[in-house]
């Protein structure tokens, strides 16, 4: 199986939905854990890096645009 690759600033889609109704997050921060937010409330959850990877289902943007302005 091969291991998804996302960066800071991506929005990608879980596999589950957010009681907001929608399943695209935002990823804020990176390390050991990964926070993300959700793009339709802005709600804030932080997830261990092992089961972000479990609940992520796809990329829906990559951040080129925020590595093209630095």
């Amino acid at each position: 199986m091969e291991k998804k690759q996302y960066a800071l600033g991506d929005i990608v889609m879980m596999k589950k939905q957010h009681p907001c109704g929608t399943n695209a997050w935002e990823i804020i921060r990176m390390g050991a854990d990964i926070k993300i937010r959700c793009t339709g409330c802005g709600h804030i959850v932080m997830l261990p890096r092992q089961k972000f990877e479990r609940m992520l289902k796809k990329i829906l943007r990559a951040a080129e645009s925020i590595e093209k302005a630095e």
